[in-house]
């Protein structure tokens, strides 16, 4: 394969119309009419161009439940989806709580070669909640770890949370929560908390569940001069606390999934365990102010929460399935359908919230940069007049948990580029 790439008649956001020439993993040339001596042509006329994706919030199962996803896999699936990084939560089987663990995660995603896959580090051992992992370890070694979660759990100990921003600082690092209280939304609680839950029987997950903590942590964050960063928001009160501490000059940040922006609560009447997921769907008001939120600029970025199940662990009556909706695939799909077809974002906002914020919440140096000469050359292309009907039969992942299944939108992904080199082309892996 050819070192060099000509992208010809790319929109570049959305905007001015261009040639784009790939060289060495560099963006070597933009502008018009551009020519090469033997580079392979890709034809992206009306095809808008932006910075490879970049995902936060991904669950690749390995190591420990390989049946559900692997590192390989789930590679597979960002770069359909055009991500050029993802990070890799810690919830495995054991844990990503120490060097060792986390080396390990981030030495099968550069076998894969898909994507780069940076490990997100466990906040304390074994997710236990009590004593500290390995963050200092985890941040010096191979695996240079700069984002720690206990995602799946939250961090209800005040005196824990405030040790481990108090730790991170000293490198930088950022403590990304997964607010749930857990007096006030247990390991049952499974539905937004209303009239809903109550008629169908479930155990109610109230918003406030989640506020209490991401008021807590705010708090904490100032006090530390720390970063925190608040996982898969999905309430309005949530939104009122967020707004308040950026007021504030607060060192928070915070991330929103693709279907707590279009999916609501009213879902779950068919006790159907797909649309099971924690945080739970909430009602349109909600929806509403997590759209509104993320065009302002309260929130900052757009993370999948990509969360593949074997599906004997899904398919079981609504209180027993285990909880997650994969995400990857069909993230800029749904983003672009609620986001930008709506006029609430342009295409560079979409890079924004997709590709650059979270590119510099998580440290990324050489991802979510402009699409500008000399720049690491990862970038999407993505057909915004496409009709992409969703089939979770088609999914590279080996998951079927798929929420859009049967689902049409207007933005498809046709190319990935990984440092120029195309992982995907057409919409399909290369």
């Amino acid at each position: 394969m050819s070192d060099t790439i000509l992208i010809e008649g790319a929109s570049l956001y959305g905007d001015t119309s261009a040639d784009v020439l790939l060289t060495d993993g560099v963006v070597a040339e933009i502008g018009p009419g551009l020519s090469a001596t033997g580079a392979r042509v890709v034809d992206a006329d009306g095809l808008v161009a932006l910075p490879g994706l970049v995902d936060l919030h991904t669950h690749l199962r390995e190591p420990g439940r390989e049946d559900a996803e692997t590192i390989l896999t789930g590679s597979q699936a960002a770069a359909v989806g055009g991500f050029t990084a993802v990070l890799a939560m810690a919830n495995t089987s054991p844990v990503t709580d120490t060097a060792e663990a986390a080396e390990r995660v981030h030495d099968l995603g550069r076998a894969a070669g898909l994507v780069d896959v940076q490990p997100v580090g466990a906040v304390t051992r074994g997710h236990g909640g009590e004593e500290l992992a390995e963050l200092g370890l985890m941040h010096r070694s191979r695996a240079r770890v700069r984002v720690f979660s206990d995602d799946g759990r939250c961090v209800a100990d005040a005196r824990v949370m405030r040790r481990a921003l108090e730790y991170v600082k000293a490198f930088g690092g950022v403590v990304s929560q997964h607010a749930q209280d857990p007096s006030l939304a247990g390991p049952a609680s499974c539905c937004h908390e209303g009239e809903l839950s109550g008629r169908l029987g479930l155990p109610g997950w109230p918003g406030v569940a989640e506020e209490v903590v991401v008021a807590r942590d705010v708090m904490l964050a100032r006090h530390t001069g720390s970063r925190v960063h608040v996982a898969h928001a999905s309430t309005a009160g949530t939104v009122e606390v967020l707004r308040w501490a950026k007021a504030q000059g607060i060192a928070v940040t915070a991330e929103v999934t693709p279907h707590h922006l279009l999916l609501t609560t009213d879902l779950l009447a068919g006790y159907d365990p797909t649309f099971k997921v924690n945080p739970p769907l909430r009602p349109q008001e909600d929806v509403d102010a997590l759209r509104a939120a993320l065009a302002d600029g309260t929130i900052d970025a757009v993370a999948t929460d990509h969360a593949p199940h074997a599906r004997h662990d899904k398919e079981h009556a609504f209180v027993d399935a285990a909880f997650g909706m994969l995400g990857l695939e069909t993230a800029l799909p749904v983003v672009a359908s609620v986001m930008v077809e709506t006029g609430l974002m342009t295409w560079t906002d979409l890079a924004r919230v997709m590709s650059t914020t979270p590119a510099a919440i998580a440290g990324l140096e050489g991802q979510g940069r402009p699409l500008e000469v000399g720049q690491p050359a990862n970038l999407v292309l993505v057909d915004p007049a496409a009709t992409l009907t969703v089939d979770r039969d088609q999914s590279v992942s080996l998951s079927r948990n798929n929420p859009w299944h049967g689902r049409t939108f207007g933005a498809s992904v046709v190319a990935t580029f990984l440092r120029g080199v195309p992982t995907v082309l057409d919409g399909k892996l290369v």
